[in-house]
């Protein structure tokens, strides 16, 4: 392999999918999921408007509330029965089942809907029962579509593709508002008007059963999705048991359930205020559209999906980011309070008022409201996020539906005619006090959502827009004030620089004398990033109080970069002895900066007394102020013979200093020494971080080590982890390129190494880069290689071949298979949740059987990948002979002679561990077998010293005759092993040291 220093040019990708933010292999999947959730939709989208209209001329809106308490029963029981089915049936065949349940009911409405049908069956009621039956089963339906439309995306797709994929999926609900609604006019004036609503009903299950066909198709193609295995009807309680809430994320839990309930509740009084209206006014709603009620809530759904669908593509996440969520959702109890208000007043008719209040409403509501869900839950442990989430769904919203709904059956009940005037008033206040409990609760969420940011500082990766930067400021001030320890306080202060960088001298500045002197040092330095001159005078205040050094010269240095006319002059003050040295050493380097001739000339003269000095500590210190004297240009020369010096000086501490500084000052002819420090384990660190600091700049010196194999691998990987933490897009390339050429170990470290790239950028370049089809040839690469393996211990076996190198290398050959395995779940942890894949891999480790079988489960559950029975049962099986059964789709395994088998193991040399390879030579040496002539000349050309060895014995024993010729291009071994073995072979042939013979082999580089 040719190593390239740069990175690869990114394959070509569809234009469209790369506009819709998706990536390679994602597209049928999220197109086939798109389709079945709108033509599902589509058909309950039919049904709620003939539901609608049908139930509003039999029993009028004022019945509503026996349907909402009864419909919170029946989506519990249905939430119930969807777990129930997955104990007795496989997942995939749930889903299929539950798309076919929601549409089953359709023909029968229809049926019931029909003239023929009450003629036939001679009830009076049956209509009645069947409209009652339709409205109940239409309020179920849109939790049990929701619900079995993300259980399967999550099963297509891993939790990043899903980022992308399910905003698109999701849309799909909006889609079939558009087309429903304008398609439900012109399809109800198809049909005789007395058989409108019964076909439209037939027409709507077609839609659903084709939806449902279609989720069969995509889930018959993706079965590997899909777990085979039923869930597991006992559950393990002391594992699983869910941990209590306590203290401030208690309070806001108990906050978001109040606020989630809230919301639910306003969806369905003002769906009860729309109903209502429309039962009173249904003439004039036909008048709209000339036809059905149903008509007209096919045209207002048809509007009102275009405005949800060009809102959350265009503006929402716009809104979202310039107001604020919290000042966003803030909206949806004043668009109520406003409206409500002015229907209150009679400014308008209260018709229009409420179709105004229902459109506003669900449009901020589907919106705004859905889109901020993942943000609102932000701050909650990501272990209980997904409980705490559910909970909201299963319980909080079937609970306030059914308070809602004896809430309103109470209203009506005052009034035995419906909904009156009077009732009316009543209705609307008791929605604006609401209104008002709903803006404080946003508000009380907004102060519990900030206090637990500021506590768990670590976690914030917030723009300045997502929290309340005035109450963020004062919390600051509150807890540097208040007694606490100096951790708190510590991630207090960075928390502060991360979210209002630029503003934080405005918080700190005021409070640097009251706070601890590593604080105070804090503080400066976090204002450093951001110097403003409005906030010179406390600092000048602080160092006119003498604090520690460490303090008084980072104050010295924010004095004098920050304000302008500040005289250099005053600066060789802090020249004289009688000053501390990191006093001394930050005013020479700012002087270095910006003072005249003569100032500069002190100032060297300081440094170099510093650098010269006995004292360790003054070296160290001179060594850091280098680094803070940036105009050091014209100072190079003077420099040169003093970094020779201090990257050989005895301290570690010194030579450390001198890397900081040679990074800081980007001395490029020093630069080298920043590579020999990755050598040597005490400066090692120090200089990988100042690689580091040089980003991009260092990237082809850091990858040409990379490349060569010759060098002590924990170096390379060190240089690997260095281009990691550089961690721009060049760099991340620059890694990735070498996943698909590398093996064993280098491929082990870039994979642990793209893992660890903050923010998940690693695997978002990988997964940009390389795909998912890439990622998932990876893993089969290793599955077919772990094959190999197997079919090599049950070929080279001790009854066949007797002697003690077969079993060093079945020894060797042992832990193959782990360590691609080891590779494997790497590899997982780039298309799945880390935390199960991690959960999964450590039962796989444990002696337990339950815990071993737990993990399996695990894999089943979240594994979607081609290889996956494969995997599963090479984890699973015990004996060789088992695993290669469940390999044979990957490799079949054919019976070979032992010498045929070890041929066959040498030509995936590059493949298996240098020990494994030398074992091959050793036991090929033994039993006096073949080996391919390219074989041997890779074992001698090899970086490692015992692989060479192993190659130069096995010639001595098959090959005599060519020792000699071979022997000539070891001339220059540097390995001390081989090169006593050489000598050794030489004396026996009565050799001396000749020049290199033309037709020898190249020197070799042997590792350091």
């Amino acid at each position: 392999m040719v190593a390239s220093n740069s990175a690869p040019q990114k394959s070509g990708e569809n234009r469209f999918l790369r506009w819709i933010n998706l990536r390679k292999g994602e597209g049928q999947r999220t197109f086939w999921m798109f389709t079945a959730y709108s033509a599902t939709s589509s058909g309950l989208m039919w049904l709620e408007a003939c539901s609608v209209d049908r139930f509003l001329s039999e029993f009028g809106a004022a019945n509503l509330p026996v349907i909402y308490i009864t419909s919170a029963g029946l989506k519990i029981l249905l939430g119930m029965l969807y777990s129930w089915l997955q104990t007795f049936l496989p997942l995939r065949s749930v889903i299929i089942w539950i798309a076919l349940l929601l549409a089953a009911p359709l023909p029968f409405f229809s049926l019931g809907l029909s003239e023929s049908a009450e003629a036939q069956i001679g009830s009076f009621y049956i209509v009645q029962i069947t409209i009652f039956a339709m409205q109940l089963w239409l309020e179920a339906s849109h939790v049990l579509n929701d619900l079995n439309a993300s259980i399967t995306a999550n099963q297509l797709f891993n939790i990043r593709e899903i980022k992308r994929t399910y905003p698109l999926i999701s849309s799909g609900i909006l889609v079939a508002d558009v087309f429903g609604g304008f398609s439900l006019p012109w399809v109800l004036r198809q049909f005789p008007r007395d058989q409108a609503v019964p076909s439209v009903l037939l027409l709507a299950f077609g839609l659903m059963v084709f939806g449902a066909i279609v989720l069969f198709g995509l889930s018959l193609a993706n079965r590997q999705a899909f777990p085979t295995a039923r869930r597991r009807r006992e559950d393990n309680n002391a594992e699983h048991s869910p941990p209590r809430l306590q203290g401030q994320m208690k309070s806001y839990m108990q906050l978001l359930q109040i606020f989630f309930s809230l919301a639910q509740v306003f969806l369905l009084l003002v769906e009860f205020q729309f109903l209502t209206q429309l039962g009173k006014d249904s003439g004039l709603a036909s008048q709209i559209v000339g036809g059905e009620v149903a008509g007209f809530l096919g045209l207002f759904n048809g509007a009102l999906g275009i405005c949800e669908l060009a809102m959350q593509w265009m503006f929402s996440s716009r809104v979202l980011d310039r107001m604020g969520v919290f000042t966003s959702i803030m909206l949806l109890p004043i668009v109520v309070m406003s409206l409500t208000g002015i229907s209150m007043t009679g400014m308008i008719p209260v018709f229009y008022g409420v179709l105004a209040l229902r459109f506003l409403y669900e449009l901020l509501h589907y919106t705004l409201l859905s889109g901020s869900v993942p943000f609102l839950f932000y701050s909650v442990p990501d272990h209980i996020r997904n409980q705490e989430q559910a909970k909201v769904r299963s319980i909080a919203e079937p609970i306030s539906t059914a308070v809602t709904g004896l809430i309103l059956m109470g209203l009506v009940k005052l009034s035995m005619n419906g909904i009156g005037v009077a009732e009316q008033t009543l209705s609307f206040s008791l929605m604006i006090a609401a209104a008002i409990v709903w803006l404080w609760t946003i508000g009380a969420l907004k102060k519990e959502y900030l206090n637990l940011l500021v506590l768990n500082a670590g976690r914030g990766q917030l723009s300045t827009s997502e929290v309340d930067l005035k109450a963020l400021r004062q919390k600051t001030i509150d807890t540097l004030e208040k007694p606490g320890t100096e951790e708190d306080k510590r991630a207090c202060i960075e928390f502060l620089s991360e979210i209002d960088g630029r503003n934080s001298g405005e918080v700190l500045a005021p409070l640097l004398s009251r706070l601890s002197p590593e604080l105070q040092y804090k503080s400066i330095e976090v204002m450093l990033k951001y110097p403003n001159p409005a906030y010179l005078n406390p600092v000048k205040s602080l160092c006119a109080q003498r604090p520690a050094p460490e303090v008084m010269a980072v104050a010295l240095r924010y004095i004098w970069l920050t304000e302008e006319s500040a005289s250099f002059s005053e600066l060789r003050h802090y020249l004289k002895p009688n000053h501390p040295s990191i006093v001394r050493a930050t005013a020479a380097s700012l002087i270095l900066r910006q003072g005249t001739m003569s100032e500069k000339a002190e100032a060297t003269y300081v440094l170099h007394s510093m650098l010269t000095s006995k004292q360790v500590q003054d070296r160290v210190i001179g060594c850091r102020a280098l680094g803070g004297a940036v105009h050091l240009q014209g100072l190079r020369l003077w420099l040169k013979p003093y970094v020779s010096k201090l990257v050989k000086d005895p301290s570690f501490e010194v030579r450390a200093a001198t890397l900081e500084a040679i990074a800081a000052t980007r001395s490029e002819e020093f630069y080298r020494y920043l590579m020999v420090g990755l050598y040597h384990r005490p400066t090692r660190e120090a200089a990988k971080s100042a690689l580091v600091s040089l980003e991009d700049t260092a990237l082809n010196n850091l990858i040409r080590l990379v490349d060569d194999v010759e060098r002590p691998l924990l170096v390379r990987t060190e240089a690997m982890s260095a281009i990691g933490q550089i961690g721009t897009p060049e760099a991340l390339d620059l890694l990735i390129s070498r996943l698909t050429t590398s093996w064993g170990v280098p491929r082990r470290a870039l994979l642990r190494i793209l893992l660890k790239v903050p923010n998940e950028k690693g695997i978002d370049a990988v997964a940009e880069q390389l795909g998912r089809v890439g990622i998932e040839q990876l893993i089969e690469q290793e599955l077919m290689f772990i094959g190999q393996v197997y079919a090599a211990s049950m070929d080279l076996i001790l009854e066949r071949i007797r002697c003690d190198e077969t079993m060093l290398l079945r020894s060797a050959l042992e832990t193959l298979p782990a360590d691609s395995l080891e590779r494997i779940f790497l590899l997982m942890k780039f298309l799945y949740p880390i935390g199960s894949i991690r959960v999964a891999e450590y039962n796989l480790q444990s002696e337990s059987k339950s815990a071993i079988a737990q993990g399996l489960e695990i894999l089943d559950s979240t594994l979607d990948i081609n290889s996956k029975r494969a995997l599963l049962g090479v984890l699973d099986r015990e004996l060789p002979i088992d695993k290669l059964q469940s390999l044979s789709s990957l490799v079949p395994y054919t019976p070979m002679q032992p010498s045929e088998r070890l041929n066959h193991l040498l030509e995936l040399r590059h493949f298996i561990s240098d020990w494994a390879l030398a074992c091959c030579f050793h036991l090929a040496k033994r039993a006096h077998w073949n080996i391919s002539p390219d074989a041997i000349r890779s074992g001698l050309r090899h970086p490692r010293g015992y692989v060479r060895e192993a190659a130069l014995s096995y010639i001595a024993a098959q090959f005599p005759q060519k020792l000699g010729l071979v022997l000539q291009g070891f001339q220059n071994e540097r390995n001390p092993i081989v090169a006593a073995q050489v000598q050794e072979m030489m004396k026996k042939l009565g050799m001396r040291l000749p020049a290199q013979h033309p037709e020898a082999l190249p020197r070799l580089k042997t590792e350091s």
